[in-house]
């Protein structure tokens, strides 16, 4: 499994980042972050920071908690 945080490089993007990490620090979950606009385009987010787990968008337009995230992953 892998989460993706897509965003613009902003302050909030890289917090979702930061967040990201967090929740799978006691996992072997790879957290990527991309920031190239055209790769974002791809994934269709219109609002960001989005998060994604491989190629489905399950957060776009807000700043997950870790706590949030780690329940993304065990709902899956």
């Amino acid at each position: 499994m892998k989460l993706t945080v897509l965003g613009s490089g902003c302050k909030t993007c890289h917090k979702l980042y930061e967040n990201a990490k967090k929740a799978t620090a006691d996992t072997n979950i790879e957290v990527e972050y991309i920031t190239d606009l055209q790769k974002v385009m791809e994934y269709g987010v219109m609002s960001m920071p989005a998060l994604a787990i491989g190629d489905n968008i399950v957060s776009s337009g807000h700043l997950l908690k870790p706590a949030e995230i780690k329940k993304i992953i065990n709902n899956l």
